[in-house]
């Protein structure tokens, strides 16, 4: 049992991201986190912006951070078709501070209700780049 895998994919809409056997992926889900070993029942979901925890030999091997999307989880696969996404260890500190301090000036400035909903967006995903972010400077210390 302990040498089981769950084929994990991340796709964008340009490409495959990444194909691999894991012990486990824990995606942020649209009503919380969930965690996805081999066996799972079958769900579909909805993403929300926020870091996919990849783990084997017993702990989190990687991070990815993820716009949002969706996931569809089988007994042997867990995929997820995300909007946009990139190692954790690729942001810095400032770069998710400008996305942040550029979605509330977004965010201020949005006079249309199309607008607003859309700086809504960018702004949820720049504050769950942030957190990710401090997260992973936490966990380093």
């Amino acid at each position: 049992m302990a040498d089981e895998k769950v084929e994990f994919e991340l796709v964008s809409p340009a490409k495959l991201l990444l194909s691999e056997a894991v012990e486990m992926v824990v995606v942020p889900g649209g009503e919380g986190d969930f965690g996805v070993m081999p066996g799972h029942t079958p769900l579909l979901s909805t993403v929300r912006p926020g870091t996919i925890d990849i783990w084997g030999d017993g702990k989190v091997q990687s991070r990815l951070f993820v716009e949002g999307g969706f996931a569809e989880v089988t007994a042997e696969r867990c995929t997820v078709l995300a909007e946009a996404a990139r190692p954790l260890d690729e942001i810095s500190r400032d770069q998710a501070d400008e996305r942040l301090q550029r979605a509330n000036e977004t965010m201020m400035a949005a006079e249309t209700d199309g607008e607003r909903r859309g700086a809504e967006r960018e702004l949820r995903a720049a504050e769950a780049m942030v957190a990710a972010v401090e997260s992973r400077e936490k966990d380093k210390h």
